[in-house]
């Protein structure tokens, strides 16, 4: 049987790690990075910064597919980057995930949605 390789990235955590509606920090070439589980299980990975303000998207509220910045209410698609609520108006970035095994990978060079980290 032959072996399949490794995802592209960096591991930055383990499947488990994640409860869903939460969120893990993690930073990938002094790039932050929020891991995001949404209501429905599926794992994101999104720039932690929100555009409005340099607040910490992972310290917020996750619910469906959405992040909200703890500090101005400003609600993230977890699969577009867009913000969905004022006072945010310009997205975030979203990078490439796979989980390999048990290991969550995040590329950071792979940005799905094109918009180039702060």
């Amino acid at each position: 049987m032959a072996e399949t390789s490794a995802p592209a990235g960096v591991v930055v955590c383990q499947d488990g790690d994640i409860e869903v509606k939460s969120a893990l920090l993690v930073e990938i070439d002094d790039v932050p990075v929020a891991i995001v589980r949404d209501s429905y299980g599926e794992l994101h990975a999104i720039g932690d910064t929100c555009s409005h303000a340099e607040i910490s998207l992972s310290e917020g509220d996750v619910e469906d597919c959405t992040i909200e910045c703890w500090a101005h209410g400003s609600s993230f698609d977890l699969k577009t980057g867009e913000p969905l609520t004022l006072p945010a108006f310009e997205p975030v970035p979203v990078f490439a995930l796979a989980v390999h095994g048990s290991d969550v990978y995040v590329d950071v060079t792979n940005i799905l949605n094109g918009v180039s980290p702060q």
